[in-house]
């Protein structure tokens, strides 16, 4: 087997007050946790905590960056259905007594804690003691810095707790005590710490190392780097941190790339942990001696009727269509994409549309003996009859779990086709001949994988399921806004249902332009998006919940406009 830090749940650890004469059993004391051979565990406790999600609290993001930019519907039963996503899925009635939300903060910060708990017990350590700790120190700094880093892409302002704040000084600490800015900057500290003191590779897969710690933080400074004001209005592009992203992703080291196919990416067993895969988080089986194995349950919804339960996430006609191709050149339709419906007989598509959604009467998962059926759709009359690929697997290869059907895939966060696109934007950003051109040769990079990706993705007879035609961008009419336009298409085929568009869409200042116009083509299309409306300077970020504004007693401010 491959050797792997599987990320469990530990007991949580507590300390505890004299008053009893024998110690309650499953609890640890401080020392015994602070010695240099337990201190492992409760880092593990913390890796443990990315995989700890739930189905209405899903730590892929896929009702919020997903489902809010147009690339899904929410799918389910109805509207009723997990209601709170369907009010986020239109922007209207979005509350800050939404479950959904306070589970997801309180979620993320367990994590914090667990991450924050682990540095405090290092802190207590010499180097002589625990020659790792510096390693082990940058580790929970990582993870601590993800968590703050999905955190501020939702809600923008939270509060940032480190090991140095006593629990009791908890309530105190405002969401407002740093700028937007200065919170950036707090999240870059953590992944620049990860730089300077991970190991190149770790023996144990699962852990940061220091090129995640790197992608991570040129990640962090892309979004900073596209300044906002109070309102989220994007006031400016800071040129020095869309360099820094450059400088960063090049020292990524050539062991990285992208894989030759795109179902590597997205199918378990040998092909994970593969050389784009920058930092995942690993799932298990029931033969790591659970009940069950360590399954993803975060995004156990998006399984099929005709498989398992619960038909949710279901990818959009507009994001169906956005694949088809120029049949001449093989380029992006960028104005007349959503024209018509998608037409697989008539239509040049690239090969990601394939890689991402299941089309009745194709294969299912690249098993041609296996065809995705129409009706395997719960509700199709209102949510269509297309399925999310990325984040299932074969037929076969699910665990049940009560009405859900969880599966052990790796679920990446940090992937090198992704770090490129990074890498592509910043460069285009910053403008200038030379970097628009190597901006173009990275995005053609990406098709040109994408245009070879085809290997899986043909019929029980050995034809292929479309008719694929992907072409790249030529120096001609390479303009800034021509290249930015590309980019951006680019990030939306490449990153289709991974959690990432409607992230990217804030980023860029275009939220309001391109949800409305959205809501307004598919409103005549898809009767329960027509009350559909994205309010600008409001609807960039969620409301901070309710329980955790009583928490603060008052020191937290709500965001503008809730």
């Amino acid at each position: 087997m491959k050797k792997l830090i599987y990320l469990f749940a530990i007991a949580t650890l507590f300390s505890c007050s004299d008053f009893l004469d024998v110690a309650p059993k499953a609890v640890l004391s401080d020392t015994q946790v602070s010695s240099p051979d337990k201190v492992d565990n409760n880092l593990t406790a913390a890796y443990a905590s990315l995989g700890n999600d739930h189905y209405d609290k899903p730590f892929s993001l896929w009702p919020y960056g997903n489902v809010r930019s147009g690339d899904a519907y929410k799918g389910g039963r109805d509207e009723g259905d997990i209601q709170d996503f369907y009010f986020m899925e239109i922007f209207k009635s979005v509350k800050s007594d939404f479950g959904e939300l306070d589970g997801l903060w309180f979620e993320y910060y367990v994590g914090i804690s667990r991450a924050n708990s682990t540095l405090k017990l290092l802190n207590t350590l010499t180097d002589t003691e625990f020659p790792l700790k510096a390693t082990r120190q940058a580790e929970a700094r990582f993870i601590r810095a993800h968590y703050y880093f999905q955190l501020k892409i939702i809600w923008k302002y939270v509060p940032f707790i480190d090991e140095t704040v006593a629990i009791a000084d908890y309530p105190t600490i405002s969401n407002r005590a740093l700028t937007n800015d200065q919170l950036w900057d707090k999240i870059a500290a953590d992944f620049q710490f990860g730089v300077d003191n991970l190991p190149a590779i770790q023996t144990e897969i699962g852990r940061a190392n220091k090129a995640a710690a790197t992608a991570y933080l040129a990640k962090t400074r892309l979004y900073q780097a596209y300044e906002q004001d109070e309102k989220n209005n994007v006031t400016g592009i800071n040129t020095t941190k869309l360099q820094q992203v450059v400088d960063l992703i090049n020292t990524i080291p050539s062991t990285y790339g992208l894989v030759d196919d795109y179902a590597d990416l997205f199918t378990p067993g040998a092909t994970e942990n593969g050389k784009e895969s920058l930092f995942a988080v690993q799932f298990s089986n029931k033969g790591d001696g659970t009940t069950f194995g360590r399954l993803n349950f975060g995004d156990v919804l998006a399984t099929p009727m005709g498989i398992g339960c619960c038909d949710f996430h279901k990818p959009s006609k507009n994001l169906a269509n956005a694949f088809k191709t120029d049949p001449s050149t093989g380029l992006p339709l960028f104005d007349t994409y959503d024209a018509a419906p998608l037409d697989l007989s008539a239509d040049k598509v690239d090969p990601r549309l394939n890689h991402t959604i299941a089309i009745p009467g194709h294969p299912w998962k690249y098993d041609p003996t296996t065809l995705y059926q129409a009706s395997w759709n719960r509700t199709p009359d209102v949510y269509g009859v297309y399925a999310s690929l990325k984040e299932n697997v074969c037929k076969t290869c699910y665990t049940q779990v009560g009405p859900f059907y969880g599966n052990t895939k790796n679920r990446m966060i940090l992937r090198f086709g992704d770090v490129l696109l990074m890498k592509a934007e910043a460069l285009i950003e910053l403008g200038g001949a030379a970097n628009l051109d190597a901006a173009r040769l990275i995005i053609n990079q990406i098709r040109t994988r994408a245009g070879n990706s085809t290997a899986h993705l043909k019929m029980a007879d050995n034809s292929f399921e479309s008719s694929f035609k992907v072409g790249t961008y030529g120096a001609a009419g390479w303009t800034q806004d021509y290249a930015r336009k590309a980019l951006r298409w680019e990030r939306r085929l490449e990153l289709a249902m991974e959690g990432n568009r409607f992230f990217d869409l804030v980023r860029w200042g275009i939220a309001d332009t391109y949800m409305n116009a959205y809501f307004a083509s598919e409103k005549s299309k898809i009767a329960y998006l027509k009350n559909g409306l994205f309010t600008k300077n409001r609807d960039e970020y969620l409301p901070i919940p309710d329980n955790q504004m009583r928490f603060s007693k008052g020191v937290y401010v709500q965001n503008a406009g809730y």
